[in-house]
Parts: C-alpha cells; sequence; structure tokens
C-alpha cells in the first residue's frame, strides 16, 4: 500500500496571565475547514526551516515575538485523524508571555480564558491542555514564573499569577519562602504607590534570572489538602503551597 509523505505544521499555545486568568492567543480562521473557529497561530513548515525558526516566524505575523518572554517544544501530535484531507503532523510549541507586555495583536487575533475557550479548529483545544499542564507543572520545578509575571511585582501579585497559572489556592507567605529559598527572587529596592486605604507600602520585587532553569527537580506545587492543612508526599524537595 502506497501512502503520501504527510505534512508538517508548527503551532504555538501562547499563554499569559490577563484580567487575573490564564489566557490562550487564538486567531479566528476566515477559510475552511473550520471556517470561523478559533485556532492556534502557526502554519506550514518550510522546507529549509527547522521547527523552532518556523514557530517564531510565524508568531512574527501574530505577535510581536519581542514580547515572548520563553519558547520551548511542547510535543508532536500526529494522530492521522487529526485534520480533514491530507495527513497532517504538527509539531507544537509553548510560549509564555509576562502579564505586563501587550503586544499588538491584529483584528483576527485574541486573548481567550483557558477555562472557557470558544469553539476550536481541530485538536487545539486538547493542545492548549497540554500547554497548560506543562507550565503547571515547570513552575514546580524551575524558575518560570519568570516568563508570567511582570517585571517587578510584590509577592501578592505574585501569588495571584501562580494562583491563574496553577489552579488552585496559593498562600503568599508559603510561595515567597519557598522561592526565596531557591534564591530566585530578590528585592527592588521600591515599593508599591499606595492605594486608596493607605497603609504601608508593599516592597517590590524581581527574579534574579529570566533565563529557565531547573531550581528543584523533584518539587511538586501541590494545592491544600481538604480542611486547609498541608498536604505532602515526604519528600524533602516537595514545595506545598496551601
Amino acid at each position: 500500500m502506497t501512502s503520501l509523505p504527510a505534512m508538517h505544521e508548527v503551532l504555538a499555545a501562547v499563554l499569559g496571565i490577563r484580567d487575573g486568568s490564564l489566557r490562550v492567543l487564538l486567531w479566528q480562521r476566515a477559510l475552511a475547514p473550520d471556517a470561523g473557529r478559533w485556532s492556534l497561530p502557526g502554519g506550514r513548515l518550510a522546507s529549509d526551516e527547522d521547527v523552532e525558526t518556523s514557530v517564531r516566524r510565524q508568531l512574527a505575523e501574530k505577535v510581536d515575538v519581542r514580547e515572548v518572554a520563553h519558547v520551548e517544544q511542547l510535543s508532536v501530535f500526529s494522530d492521522p485523524h487529526r485534520t480533514p484531507g491530507p495527513r497532517t503532523i504538527a509539531t507544537a510549541f509553548l510560549g509564555l508571555v509576562p502579564s505586563d507586555a501587550d503586544p499588538e495583536l491584529p483584528p483576527d487575533t485574541a486573548w481567550h480564558e483557558i477555562d472557557a475557550l470558544p469553539a476550536t479548529a481541530f485538536d487545539h483545544a486538547g493542545i492548549v491542555d497540554s500547554a497548560r499542564e506543562r507550565l503547571r507543572a515547570k513552575l514546580s520545578y524551575t524558575n518560570l514564573g519568570f516568563a508570567i509575571a511582570p517585571a517587578a511585582f510584590t509577592i501578592s501579585a505574585l501569588r495571584d499569577h501562580y494562583v491563574a497559572a496553577l489552579g488552585h489556592p496559593v498562600s503568599a507567605t508559603n510561595l515567597q519562602r519557598v522561592l526565596t529559598r531557591r534564591d530566585l527572587l530578590e528585592p527592588t529596592g521600591d515599593t508599591e504607590p499606595p492605594g486608596r486605604a493607605g497603609g504601608r507600602p508593599a516592597a517590590l520585587f524581581r527574579f534574579t534570572d529570566r533565563t529557565l532553569r531547573v531550581t528543584d527537580a523533584f518539587a511538586v506545587l501541590r494545592p491544600p489538602a481538604p480542611g486547609g492543612a498541608e498536604r505532602r508526599s515526604g519528600g524533602p524537595a516537595d514545595a506545598v503551597l496551601p
């Protein structure tokens, strides 16, 4: 049995915290198949490109790639029936945009809440789920928080970013303890302007390193156990954030 060679595309699941929720960048398809549905940015792999060169080129058509703080290969999606027509294999990437970045978007492109996705094309909703799980995992054992947080932040604001990304409650005090123990945070020396209620201005912090590195290979940022007690699996590297 003779089969035609599969086509190859690259896709980017670009995530960011917007208005307190984790969102993904999608563009609305104008042509069949799946016209009117929302799709991850990407396209065909050119004959003279590797996959990372291709995804960065195609991202540049939808978003200023200088605003993307981190890009990494996510997975290969090769189900023979993932798209109609000729078989198409997709290499998907995770991209992260800090919350203080505001890339200019074309009219057909917008941020969408991951927990309230519109009708998506093909298998793109599953790719978004994979991207979210990769982000959640890497927030546990790397310094990847730098790629979703603003350049400077209060601890409570950083906690809100982790809550949005992880999907469970996080203690600001314990988050600061864990990240400080890993030597990931440093004070900027500045404070946040006081609000209407007054009070002591909150100190501003930043990540010590904005390049990805593993900080605690076996750590897991776990939700609180029922009743508010800490939940542990026993290892010294566990990071529990009740």
